[in-house]
């Protein structure tokens, strides 16, 4: 089980925090330091009901919840990795369930329905296969089509004093309604989400660290719900697309 802790913050802070950070962290070795690059571009195409169920758990503030996505990083290109993924959330805790395919791969199992021969057996996940039978039993179990595509870029840090600590700096919120699997590297249709800030996350598995109460106490950062997912599904308008019969409908299966 893991953590997360998020805080939206307002974009002037940025840098002011950046440095309060750095002598307690390292920089997350994915960040490709090379000409002043101090992030990578997170890319996520999430899949929810025909009813919005998972929008509407979120919203509603439902303690157990899942969201089921596609994601990749940076540009992309055919042979690049990107990872079929569960995160479930129990109350606070987290678990994520991750499979790693071939982009092209990927497209290729939502279009043929076979996952076999198609799974990765890297970044430690040595359960890749059972990961991804997870994730098209919620696909097809559950009739998920991809309803936003969500993106941002991502800096990194873990703490030099416990590992498992890992805080990131979640910038340029953008997104697009009703993404094809194809859209997942395309800039060109993406509308901004959030202008004026970005959410500081942080993850652990046992113990908040001590040292950031104070640097977040100086800003009056108070923790609170920031869904990338649920932000950008407002912004890009997705949810005006529900009909008064869906929403009808839902309400009749609710009660």
């Amino acid at each position: 089980m893991r953590y997360e802790f998020k805080y939206i913050v307002d974009k002037k802070y940025l840098e002011p925090l950046r440095q309060m950070i750095l002598p307690f962290v390292e920089m997350d070795s994915n960040v490709e330091e090379a000409e002043g690059r101090v992030h990578y571009t997170v890319r996520s195409i999430y899949f929810d009901t025909p009813a919005f169920d998972f929008y509407f758990e979120k919203i509603e503030g439902i303690k157990n919840r899942k969201k089921v996505r596609l994601r990749g990083y940076d540009e992309g290109a055919p042979e690049d990795v990107v990872f079929l993924e569960i995160k479930r959330k129990y109350e606070i805790p987290i678990l994520k369930y991750r499979a790693p395919v071939r982009y092209k791969d990927a497209i290729a199992m939502f279009k043929e329905r076979n996952i076999n021969g198609h799974t990765l057996k890297k970044y430690g996940i040595h359960n890749s296969l059972e990961n991804a039978t997870r994730f098209f039993y919620q696909v097809y179990g559950k009739n998920l089509r991809p309803v936003v595509l969500v993106v941002y870029e991502r800096e990194a840090y873990f703490s030099k004093f416990d590992r498992t600590v890992r805080i990131t700096f979640d910038k340029g919120l953008r997104g697009m309604a009703y993404p094809s699997l194809q859209d997942l590297f395309d800039e060109r249709k993406l509308s901004v989400a959030m202008k004026n800030n970005f959410i500081l996350e942080v993850k652990f598995n046992k113990h908040f660290p001590m040292w950031l109460g104070p640097i977040l106490s100086k800003y009056s950062l108070k923790r609170q719900s920031a869904s990338k997912y649920t932000i950008t599904m407002d912004s890009v308008k997705v949810i005006k697309s529900i009909s008064k019969s869906t929403i009808y409908t839902r309400s009749k299966w609710d009660n």
